[in-house]
């Protein structure tokens, strides 16, 4: 990109408005005396305020402001951590629905309430404490509900309830490629979810962990949509 030139920076372009300055009437002497009058007396008030008024003035001033800004933070905090959830994801394990490539990553925001009347679905991006160590938090796709059966053969998602099949194969439209693989049969218990990550070859999901499945109590909200490096939803549309 070319520097800007400094002369361009300075110019100001100026619009013939119709108005003739040369000829416009002059302030009324009333005006003019009202306004002098007005500027004498707020001067004569500044004079009034002793010393000790004017420091409490200013603390006064100072303390609003204070005030104001802890209002602020306060909201902020509370909006993070009941409301909304600011993520960042370190790892691909979920492209390419979420951009992130292992070195910048990617950064999304989830709803954390999401859960409080509704269950989760499947095909919802959910944040959760992963069940291995709860101290971390991941992103993964749920595949497999409460007291379903989930089984994968040679990449595809096959998924039954009480002897009948539900997807015979899940359609999977957001994998990164053509999975690879066969595991399982799992059982999801009640109250619990099977995950995986949308890319199925390289993510360390709910097939590899010592504890299977995610908890419904470990789930912190559910991916909303991404903001760095691009802007997208993250929601099931289905």
């Amino acid at each position: 990109m070319s520097e800007t030139n400094k002369a361009d920076l300075d110019f100001v372009e100026i619009i013939d408005d119709g108005w003739d300055y040369d000829n416009a009437p002059a302030d009324s002497e009333e005006e003019s005396s009202e306004a002098e009058e007005n500027t004498k007396k707020d001067k004569d008030r500044n004079k009034e305020l002793s010393p000790e008024e004017r420091k409490k003035a200013v603390r006064k001033e100072v303390f609003s402001w204070i005030r104001l800004l802890a209002i602020a933070a306060a909201v902020a905090v509370v909006i993070n951590y009941l409301i909304l959830f600011n993520g960042y994801v370190p790892s691909g394990s979920m492209y390419p629905t979420i951009e992130a490539d292992g070195s910048s990553g990617a950064r999304i925001i989830g709803f954390r309430l999401s859960y409080l009347f509704d269950e989760p679905e499947r095909g919802d991006i959910i944040i959760f404490k992963y069940p291995d160590d709860p101290s971390q938090n991941y992103v993964k796709r749920v595949i497999g509900l409460p007291g379903e059966t989930v089984e994968i053969k040679e990449g595809k998602v096959y998924i039954s309830k009480d002897g009948v099949m539900l997807e015979d194969p899940l359609d999977e439209p957001y994998l990164k490629e053509v999975a690879i693989g066969s595991y399982g049969p799992y059982e999801v218990p009640e109250d619990s979810y099977f995950v995986m990550g949308d890319n199925r070859n390289n993510s360390f999901d709910s097939r590899k962990w010592a504890n299977t499945y995610v908890p419904k109590e470990n789930i912190i909200g559910k991916a909303l949509f991404q903001y760095y490096p691009s802007f997208r939803k993250l929601l099931n549309d289905d």
